[in-house]
């Protein structure tokens, strides 16, 4: 596999040379500040890949192009929106890069109540609380109807989680869920994230299933004539948050995106943590069934809690079986390279690493974290290294060649 490390550009502090130290020969990143659904501009692309390459990295995946929410309704300005998406691949495709990881949740993407929850090593993590998360939608929010998404009893326990709760508890709760985490398209205030949900009020998981595959019949072959392939990333948390809409969520779900428009271009982000915040989610499984059509991997590891709740675990350490994952993508790697496939080496990345050591108390991006990441780097190369060592037919040279 080939190890890449997120960077969140020239503001990010942790700096590309910290990338290579951690052993790193790729980096994924995206233009975040130009994320009001305008075209990249060539130029800006050019210096956002002459940076990697002065580290001594390449650029393989662009995480992500921004998906603006008329896309996912289909009014409004979605038309240039969609022009404007076409125009970003038509420039990255031009430096080199060849994956384009997306997503298409609705509103929020990743959501987590809480960016610092000390775990029993006394370091930290992000964690996303259920009944914090539905206090917040029914008595913070207070949006309309909230109460028919909820069972009786997570309403109770959400009121009596919100009474305890003091004010600038609250407020905390509150800049952690609309604000806008690392690696979000979005931020909002409350009036302005009301209005956003509301505009999604009537639609189904099956309508915005529908809207993205009409997406996807317009820019995959986009993609294709410009020699790149597209990743969607699975829902974060995948379930539905606010009454909105979600479906990429299951193995159904993904099975279905991939038959709604059937080419080797149209694949998935797979995202173990993501996926494995669901008990009925067979991770090992979905990685062989789905093995063709995975173009990037994000390796992070959850742990679920029975509420509905989760945090992230140590990389090999919860409630995935984080490396049988691995052996399935291996056993991927190696029937590509046997077919002559140029694409054989899947690019993957360690994901939310825990808040460790000197890092705590830094500024930075909530689970993004250097000590962390370099933790869970060194523990899913060492797990890499271990199948390699016990399973020789697993190895693949870097040409490709087996053995």
């Amino acid at each position: 596999m080939k190890e890449t490390w997120r960077w969140f550009g020239p503001e990010d502090p942790v700096p590309l040379d910290y990338a290579r130290q951690a052993g790193a020969s790729g980096i994924v990143t995206a233009l975040h500040h130009l994320y009001r659904g305008e075209a990249w501009p060539l130029e800006e692309v050019q210096k956002r890949r002459d940076m990697i390459a002065a580290a001594g990295m390449e650029w393989p995946v662009v995480e992500s192009i921004p998906m603006h929410n008329s896309i996912k309704l289909r009014t409004g300005p979605y038309r240039k929106a969609m022009d404007a998406w076409k125009d970003s691949l038509a420039a990255i495709a031009s430096v080199g890069v060849r994956i384009v990881a997306y997503n298409f949740m609705p509103v929020v993407d990743w959501v987590r109540t809480d960016i610092a929850w000390q775990l029993p090593s006394t370091g930290y993590a992000v964690r996303f609380d259920a009944i914090d998360h539905a206090a917040y939608d029914l008595y913070i929010l207070k949006r309309r109807n909230a109460e028919a998404n909820y069972a009786p009893e997570r309403v109770e326990a959400a009121r009596a989680r919100f009474a305890q709760m003091t004010e600038a508890q609250k407020e905390q709760l509150e800049k952690n869920l609309i604000a806008g985490l690392s690696a979000s398209e979005s931020s909002y205030d409350r009036e302005s994230m009301r209005a956003a949900i509301a505009a999604y009020d009537g639609m189904t998981a099956e309508d915005l299933r529908a809207h993205l595959i009409e997406f996807l019949r317009e820019i995959v072959p986009v993609a294709e004539e410009l020699g790149l392939v597209l990743a969607i990333h699975p829902d974060d948390p995948p379930f539905s948050l606010y009454g909105l809409p979600r479906m990429v969520s299951t193995a159904n779900d993904l099975q279905r995106i991939l038959e709604g428009y059937d080419a080797p271009a149209n694949g998935l982000t797979f995202c173990v943590g993501s996926l494995g915040s669901r008990e009925d989610n067979d991770l090992p499984a979905m990685a062989r069934a789905f093995g063709p059509r995975i173009h990037f991997l994000h390796l992070r590891q959850v742990r679920r809690e029975a509420d509905g709740s989760f945090h992230e675990a140590e990389h090999l350490s919860g409630s995935t079986d984080m490396v049988g994952v691995i052996r399935a993508m291996l056993e991927e790697e190696r029937r590509r390279a046997a077919e002559g496939r140029r694409d054989w080496e899947i690019p993957m990345r360690p994901d939310h690493g825990h808040q460790l050591g000197d890092d705590i108390g830094k500024p930075g991006n909530a689970g993004y974290s250097f000590v962390g990441r370099l933790k869970g780097l060194a523990e899913l190369r060492g797990a890499i290294r271990g199948l390699q060592y016990a399973l020789p037919e697993l190895r693949v040279g870097p040409r490709g060649e087996q053995g």
